[in-house]
């Protein structure tokens, strides 16, 4: 319960009568204000029935819309309020009787919405009261979903540009065994089947069929270095992004995608299946970096040896030593699958190189960068040397390189 401004211009008022009046009659009138503001707070006592309408489900960067309103019309005014968070902002936060707002969630997550707060006054406008009505609601904000869709919906119209979507098929061959038929004279010399051209007489040729349900797996690395910041958002941030736009990419040419997040162990596994888009984000969505090493070993050892995918791993290559173990263990996956490690792209370090030095620190730093990116290249070239492809993008084409990179595995065979 507190005082309006009505209220403190009302008892101001009687303050400057005290000048021209008896203080016996300006003491009986404060007396009387004051009673005003009590009984107008208590008429406004009982707690307001509001209505929430907010999304339960946000796309990192995407607002949706939030609605207060009061079921009850109170004596008085009312104001209602939703207060907001750091990771989730509320534009506008208040307004009188009903809001309606916009809602964004600014991190990957789930977030607690605190319950709604509302400022009642009495009929006389003196006195008011703070309410907090109804419960606190859990918002869950996915990834850049709208990134992720716009890549499926291109891939899908043709207008993905990238060389590796072209419309031709593995050599012509397919890539599973069917059948043994006759041979043609248009046969490939490779379909041709000797053992049972010998036992029938005559040339005869395997037949096969373009296999459409490709694996696709991201290995997604939550150690310690995709902790490091890139703006408002982190390296494991631009990293789930790329699996969430190669998984609806997935879903649209019909192959099957799996999910496999780690970091000192197994923290999330879906194993790759059809459609798998939705399940893929809903056990990505709130992973967060862990400060320890991670174990590429372990988590390249749970992909499995049984059919070769396209193995999307998603990690950062910054530093030497701390690479060394995904050096290593990379051709534990080379040997079976196709293997694409994709990186973010460091822009400060290109940066601080082509900016003109104004000072001996600025040379300083560019030294430094350059060591940097001489230790990433010689990182690069070992592990193609260990039979991976390489990619490196600035955070906003990490997403769409991913996507060209399976692309191109699809359309040269690779899978």
């Amino acid at each position: 319960m507190s005082p309006t401004p009505r209220a403190a211009l009302l008892l101001g008022a009687i303050a400057l009568a005290t000048l021209v009046v008896p203080i016996g009659v300006a003491a009986i009138a404060f007396a009387i204000a004051v009673g005003a503001v009590v009984l107008d707070a208590l008429a406004v006592r009982r707690p307001p029935e509001v209505e929430r309408d907010v999304p339960r489900l946000l796309s990192r960067g995407v607002p949706g819309p939030l609605r207060l309103e009061l079921e009850t019309r109170p004596p008085g005014g009312a104001r209602v309020r939703q207060p907001a968070l750091p990771d989730v902002t509320v534009d506008p936060a208040e307004s009188d009787r009903r809001l309606d707002a916009l809602v964004v969630g600014r991190r990957r997550g789930r977030h607690v919405l605190p319950r709604p707060a509302v400022r009642l006054e009495g009929p006389l406008g003196l006195g008011c009261r703070h309410h907090r009505v109804g419960e606190d609601a859990e918002v869950l904000v996915y990834p850049d979903l709208v990134t992720a869709f716009r890549l499926a919906v291109a891939v899908r119209r043709g207008r993905f540009r990238d060389p590796g979507n072209l419309p031709r098929g593995p050599l012509g061959l397919g890539t599973e065994f069917e059948s043994v038929r006759d041979y043609l004279p248009d046969d490939d010399v490779r379909q041709v089947n000797w053992r049972a051209t010998a036992r029938l007489g005559r040339p005869m040729s395997n037949q096969y069929r373009l296999e459409r349900e490709r694996d696709v797996v991201c290995v997604l690395d939550c150690g310690r270095l995709m902790a490091a910041p890139l703006g408002d958002l982190t390296r494991l941030d631009a990293t789930v992004d790329a699996a969430t736009a190669v998984a609806a990419v997935a879903d649209e040419v019909g192959d099957r995608c799996g999910l496999i997040a780690f970091d000192g162990e197994l923290r999330r596994r879906v194993p790759p299946a059809r459609r798998n888009a939705k399940p893929l984000v809903r056990a990505l969505f709130d992973l967060e970096p862990a400060p320890v090493e991670s174990d590429y070993e372990l988590a390249f050892r749970s992909v499995g040896e049984a059919k070769r995918a396209f193995v999307l791993v998603l990690t950062d290559l910054l530093e030497e030593s701390a690479a060394r173990p995904l050096v290593e263990a990379v051709p534990i996956l080379a040997r079976r699958h196709a293997v694409v490690v994709a990186s973010v792209a460091d822009t400060d370090l290109a940066e601080t190189i082509a900016a003109e030095p104004a000072s001996p620190r600025d040379v300083y730093a560019a030294s430094v960068a350059l060591d940097v990116l001489a230790a990433r290249t010689r990182v690069v070239r070992r592990l193609r040397h260990a039979g991976a492809d390489v990619l490196e993008a600035s955070p906003e084409r990490l997403a769409a390189a991913c996507v060209g990179a399976y692309l191109r595995a699809k359309a040269f065979a690779r899978l």
